[in-house]
């Protein structure tokens, strides 16, 4: 079968697995992937209190079992993203799945708080390894077109369902059973995607070597900087240590700006940026990252804390939250065939941002049914309309041998993003809430052990207070990525003619 004179068999890359079958398969493997490194972002959160308990974890060292693995993940994805471009995207990819596996049973075996920080570094390098391997694998095994949009739609749902589910299997696995099954569960998960990476053909490796002086240089700028951005956000910006680790991340990114510019085989090519759109997409994701960072963590703040949910309840409340991204992650792998990427991107800006401003109204006695419901749907359904076409646009049209870095500089902005957004929101956050009441969140544990009904009451209202301007915060950083969208994003539809005739992949 034929579209246009161009043969199905000619319309897929090189390598590539054939029939809809074997691209059904190849999917499946590379958003199960995707799904098991988002979801471990948020899965470990429910349990850390569990943990803290049975470890004995300072509070100062908690939040460490949440960051080493951010620090890691951030701080390494280049490295990991040229690695897969100049070793083989496949082998990079069975290689990280196998770490995190390891590192994941590790993690649950750990007997003391410092053995299961050193698991989560672990974790983080096998994702810094597989997330940009697995996006450059999509770009290398589905043509373009419909069965590219449809991978990267199946692939950007993954976002939105891996955080929800990681939620909601966290707090199932930690009430039901132990803290210790949110690292085993990665075990199974593992193992299957490894046994299902078979079916994925290896992409031709390119011929260059590891820039040494380049990832040296760049992933400790990288490492300084997530650094940087976490401790600022926990001991305040003028920490000596916080502006020291901003500095050394200065000079360590511009030495390595300077020896891409003068390298023959740099580890990241610095002509990358020159398109618009590609750069246009990264600075959105930024953008995104840090907004969407206050759906998860201060709603989840928010219901526990001001209404009461417990683990499992707040993980349910959630699931609106995936079915918004994944209809409209759905919806925009088809309208991108038919639409600019900005005409698809915008509006979804704008409803994620509206969705973020009815948050902002949230009172210590709103309903579920009838505020955070319908405006988590909406945040969900807006963010869903941006990553397929800012996927897109970020990993279209680059030279088959840069895919892998490509993939890994979207991957490093959206993390990037997250970190700082946390820092950033967790301030204002606490700033407004201390000004209604000092030490609100001490204050609530105060009034609840004592049932001290009028304290409980004023600690709620300053705790929500501060949730909603951390939540209008999200929604002007919405606004900015739709203005940088507007701007830098001018890219045509994404053509669909020479896929039409491939099988539907179900």
């Amino acid at each position: 079968m034929s579209t246009a004179g161009t043969s199905v068999a000619d319309s897929m890359p090189r390598g590539a697995p054939s029939g809809g079958r074997h691209l059904g398969l190849a999917l499946i493997v590379i958003a199960s992937a995707q799904l098991m490194l988002i979801l471990d972002g948020t899965i470990t959160n429910i349990a850390l209190p569990s943990i803290q308990t049975d470890l004995g974890v300072s509070d100062a060292n908690l939040a460490w079992i949440v960051n080493a693995y951010a620090l890691a993940f951030g701080g390494l994805l280049l490295l990991g993203g040229r690695a897969g471009d100049l070793f083989g995207r496949r082998r990079m990819f069975q290689a990280g799945i196998a770490l995190f596996t390891l590192a994941s049973l590790l993690g649950g075996l750990a007997p003391n708080e410092e053995l299961l920080i050193g698991a989560r570094v672990l974790q983080g390098i096998g994702a810094a390894l597989t997330a940009p391997s697995a996006l450059a694998l999509i770009t290398t095994t589905f043509p373009e077109g419909k069965p590219r949009n449809t991978a990267m739609g199946v692939y950007a749902a993954m976002a939105g369902i891996g955080s929800t589910v990681g939620l909601l299997l966290g707090g199932i696995l930690t009430e039901a059973l132990d803290w210790r099954w949110v690292f085993f569960v990665n075990i199974p998960i593992g193992i299957a995607i490894l046994a299902g990476t078979r079916i994925l053909v290896e992409a031709e490796r390119h011929a260059g070597r590891l820039d040494v002086p380049g990832a040296v240089t760049g992933t400790g700028g990288l490492l300084a900087l997530v650094y940087a951005i976490t401790r600022g956000g926990e001991h305040g910006w003028d920490n000596s240590l916080t502006l020291a680790s901003f500095a050394v991340s200065a000079v360590l990114l511009s030495v390595f700006l300077l020896i891409q510019s003068r390298s023959d085989d740099p580890m990241l090519p610095l002509n990358l940026f020159r398109d618009r759109n590609r750069s246009g997409s990264y600075a959105t994701m930024l953008f995104i990252g840090a907004g969407m960072i206050a759906t998860f963590y201060f709603l989840t703040l928010y219901m526990q804390l001001v209404l009461g949910y417990g683990a499992v309840s707040t993980g349910f409340a959630y699931l609106p939250f995936s079915v918004g991204m994944g209809v409209a992650a759905a919806g925009s792998s088809k309208l991108i065939a038919r639409f600019a990427p900005r005409l698809i991107a915008g509006p979804g800006l704008v409803v994620a941002a509206a969705g973020m401003f009815w948050f902002a109204t949230l009172e210590p006695d709103s309903s579920y049914a009838g505020h955070l419901m319908p405006a988590m749907f909406l945040t969900a359904l807006g963010l869903g309309m941006c990553f397929v076409p800012m996927t897109l646009g970020a990993v279209s049209g680059v030279q088959d041998q840069e895919t892998g870095i490509t993939a890994a500089l979207l991957n490093t902005a959206q993390q990037v993003g997250a970190a700082l957004g946390l820092a950033v929101l967790a301030t204002i956050s606490t700033s407004f809430a201390d000004d209604k009441l000092p030490d609100a969140a001490q204050s609530l544990y105060r009034g609840l052990g004592t049932k001290d009904a009028a304290l409980i009451d004023k600690a709620s209202s300053a705790l929500t207070h501060g949730y909603t301007m951390a939540f209008v915060a999200a929604g002007v950083m919405f606004l900015a990525a739709l203005l940088i969208t507007v701007i830098a994003v001018n890219a045509r539809r994404q053509d669909n003619t020479e896929a039409t005739a491939l099988v539907h992949m179900g």
